[in-house]
C-alpha cells in the first residue's frame, strides 16, 4: 500500500544494508531516482556471494558459472546494462551447458542448441525418442518465451490491464509452461528407458534438485541457446566491481568493514542503523539487502512480523528442503595446462568416492576447468580447477571449534570476515575433501596431482563468515517449495515491507527467489515501490559510458558417441559472433 498523503514526508536519504548485488543494484536505482544513498557492507569488497579471491598468482572465482540475461532478447539483459555490469566485456558461451558423466565413464553432453542436443541424445538411446523430442521441443518453445518473460516491473505494481497483457503474451507458450511447471524433473527422468539418461537428466543444472519441476531446466538451456547465459570477462568480482563503479559514478557512497548490528526504530519508523563499533547513522529510508533471517530476527529483534513472516523465519526456515543448500568448494591452481579438461562436468560418484566428501547431499560432484571460463584470472600455461558439491552445514558445525564469525581489530581497523580457526577435526575434514577430489581427478587426468601448486577449500561455514547468510545457504529460499512461494505471495500482496514498520524495505535474494539476476532485479523492484510510495515517477537508464558486450562461442568438443558433427554446427575451436544487437 502507498503511504497516506498526510504521511508523505519528503524522503531524500537512504541507508542500504549489504553491498552484495542486491544492495548495489538498490543503490544504483536509488541514485537514478534522486535519493542520496549510503551502503554499509561488512566485507572489504563488494559483491557478497558474487566474489573471488587471490591465492598466490591465481584468482579463484567462486560464483558465476553462468549469468542469466547476459545477452540480448530479454528483459534481464536491460537490467544488467542499466547497472553497467556487462559493458565493454567479452561474454563467453560454451556450446555445451554441462556434461554428465556416469560411473561407467559414459557421458551425456547437454548441448545448448536443441537440434544438436536431440541428435546427440537419440544417438545414445533411439528407444527414448518420444521424451527426447518432447524435451528438446520444450527448449525451442522457451527460446521464444524468454522474450516476454517479465523482469522489469514487479507483478505487485502492475495494474489489471498490465497483468492481462502479460498473461496474453504467454498464451502461445501456455501449454508447454503449464506442463513443465507441474512435472518434477525427477519424475520426467523416469520416462527414459536408458539408465544413463534416466540419471543424467537430474543433473543438467550441475547438481540434483529434487524439488525442481522441468521448467527451470527449459529456462536455463533456452537462455544458454539464446546466448543469454554466458560468463563475463573478469569473473564474479569483476562483475560486482563494475556495478560498484556504476553506483559510485551515479554519486552513491559505500562504506566497507562496516557491520550493521541494529536497525534503529523510533515510533515504528526505521530511522537509521547502529554499527558494531557503536556509531549510528540516520536516513529517511532504510533498505536491507542483507540475509533475511539476520535482518528480521537480529537487526530488527523479531519485531514487525505478521503471521506469515513469523512462520517463515521461526519454523519453516529450518524445515528440510526449504533453503537452497550450501556448497563445499575446492579450488586448485595447477602449474601446467590441461587442455583436455572440459569447462563443466558433473561426475556421478560411487559410494567410496562420495564417502571422502564431508556433508555431501548427493553422490555427485561438479568439476569445472575454470581457466576455460576465465583465462585472465590465472598465469599463462596454468590451470584453475573448481570442484563443488551440495553440502549441509551441520556436519561441518559438528567438527568446528570456536565462533562461526569473529570481528577483530587489525591495524586500527575493525574487520569482520577474517579467518576463524575451527580446530583440528574441521581442518582434517577439509584436507580429506582435498585429497579425495585430487585423487579422483588424478585418475582421469594423468599428472594432475603433481601439478597442484595452490589449493583452497571453502565450506558452508566459510559462506557464513564472509556474508553472514543463514546456514551457509546460497542463494536463500529454494525455488518451487512452500517457503519461496510464501515469500512471493507476501511481496506481491504487500510489497517488500514489514507490517507496522514505516520507511523500511527489503531487497536482495531474500526478497525474491533465485540467483544473481533476481538479486539485481530486486533492487530495481524495491525502488519502484519506494518511488510509488513517494509519489515519484520511477526512472532507469542504460549506462552508455562503454560499448555493449561482445560475445564469443567456445565449442566444448565432440563426445565419443557422436561420430560426425551435426550439419550446420561448426567444429572449429573458437567461433566469434562479435557484438549482438
Amino acid at each position: 500500500m502507498a503511504r497516506d498523503t498526510a504521511d508523505r514526508r519528503r524522503r531524500e536519504t537512504m541507508i542500504i544494508v549489504g553491498g552484495g548485488l542486491g544492495g548495489l543494484s538498490t543503490g544504483c536505482y536509488a541514485r537514478m531516482n534522486g535519493y542520496r544513498t549510503r551502503i554499509f557492507e561488512m566485507h572489504e569488497i563488494p559483491g557478497g556471494s558474487c566474489t573471488g579471491w587471490d591465492r598466490s598468482d591465481f584468482t579463484f572465482d567462486w560464483c558465476i558459472s553462468w549469468l542469466l540475461g547476459s545477452g540480448p532478447g530479454n528483459e534481464m539483459y536491460q537490467i544488467w546494462l542499466e547497472l553497467g555490469a556487462l559493458q565493454g566485456k567479452e561474454m563467453r558461451h560454451f556450446d555445451a551447458f554441462n556434461i554428465v558423466r556416469g560411473r561407467d565413464g559414459r557421458a551425456v553432453y547437454f548441448y545448448s542448441d536443441p537440434d544438436r542436443l536431440e541428435a546427440h541424445l537419440l544417438g545414445i538411446s533411439p528407444a527414448d525418442a518420444a521424451p527426447i523430442r518432447e524435451f528438446c521441443d520444450g527448449i525451442r518453445t522457451f527460446r521464444k518465451a524468454l522474450a516476454v518473460y517479465p523482469f522489469l516491473k514487479p507483478v505487485g505494481l502492475m495494474g489489471r490491464v498490465e497483468r492481462w497483457r502479460m498473461l496474453a503474451s504467454f498464451l502461445p507458450y501456455f501449454t508447454t509452461i503449464r506442463r513443465s511447471i507441474t512435472v518434477l524433473m525427477t519424475d520426467y527422468a523416469q520416462r527414459f528407458r536408458e539408465p544413463l539418461l534416466r540419471e543424467a537428466f537430474n543433473f543438467i543444472l550441475y547438481e540434483k534438485h529434487p524439488a525442481f519441476p522441468v521448467l527451470p531446466f527449459y529456462f536455463q538451456l533456452a537462455s544458454h541457446a539464446n546466448q543469454a547465459a554466458g560468463v563475463p570477462e573478469g569473473g564474479s568480482l569483476g562483475l560486482a566491481r563494475s556495478i560498484e563503479q556504476r553506483y559510485q559514478k551515479l554519486g552513491g557512497e559505500i562504506t566497507y568493514n562496516a557491520k550493521v548490528e541494529e536497525i534503529l526504530v523510533e515510533d515504528d519508523r526505521a530511522v537509521g542503523v547502529r554499527l558494531s563499533d557503536g556509531r549510528e547513522f540516520r536516513a529517511d529510508i532504510v533498505v536491507s539487502a542483507a540475509d533475511g533471517h539476520t535482518t528480521v530476527m537480529k537487526l530488527l529483534k523479531g519485531r514487525y512480523l505478521n503471521d506469515t513472516y513469523r512462520r517463515l523465519y521461526t519454523s519453516l526456515i529450518d524445515e528440510p528442503g526449504q533453503l537452497s543448500p550450501g556448497y563445499v568448494s575446492l579450488f586448485l591452481g595447477l602449474r601446467r595446462p590441461f587442455p583436455e579438461g572440459d569447462p563443466c562436468t558433473t561426475y556421478l560418484l560411487d559410494e567410496h568416492e562420495a564417502a571422502e566428501l564431508t556433508g555431501i547431499r548427493c553422490p555427485s560432484m561438479n568439476v569445472q576447468f575454470r581457466t576455460r571460463h576465465y583465462p585472465e584470472l590465472a598465469p599463462r600455461e596454468s590451470t584453475v580447477v573448481f570442484a563443488t558439491y551440495f553440502s549441509d552445514i551441520e556436519p561441518w558445525r559438528a567438527l568446528r571449534e570456536g565462533p562461526e564469525q569473529s570481528s577483530r581489530v587489525r591495524r586500527g581497523e575493525e574487520l569482520h570476515t577474517l579467518p576463524v580457526k575451527h580446530g583440528r577435526d574441521y581442518t582434517a575434514a577439509k584436507r580429506r575433501v582435498r585429497g579425495g577430489i585430487v585423487s579422483f581427478l588424478d585418475e582421469r587426468f594423468p599428472g594432475f596431482k603433481d601439478a597442484v601448486a595452490v589449493a583452497d577449500v571453502s565450506t558452508p561455514l566459510t559462506q557464513v563468515r564472509y556474508t553472514g547468510v543463514y546456514d551457509g545457504t546460497f542463494p536463500g529460499w529454494n525455488p518451487f517449495v512452500e517457503g519461496s512461494e510464501t515469500v512471493e505471495q507476501e511481496i506481491r500482496k504487500n510489497g517488500p515491507v514489514l507490517p507496522g514498520l514505516s520507511d523500511f524495505y527489503l531487497s536482495g535474494v531474500w526478497a525474491t527467489i533465485g540467483g544473481l539476476i533476481r538479486a539485481a532485479a530486486a533492487g530495481r523492484h524495491v525502488m519502484q515501490f519506494v518511488c510509488r510510495d513517494d509519489g515519484r515517477e520511477f526512472h532507469a537508464e542504460i549506462d552508455e559510458s562503454a560499448p555493449p558486450p561482445t560475445h564469443l562461442i567456445l565449442p566444448v568438443g565432440r563426445p565419443p558417441q557422436q561420430a560426425a558433427p551435426v550439419e550446420g554446427i561448426p567444429s572449429t575451436s573458437t567461433v566469434s559472433t562479435g557484438a549482438l544487437a
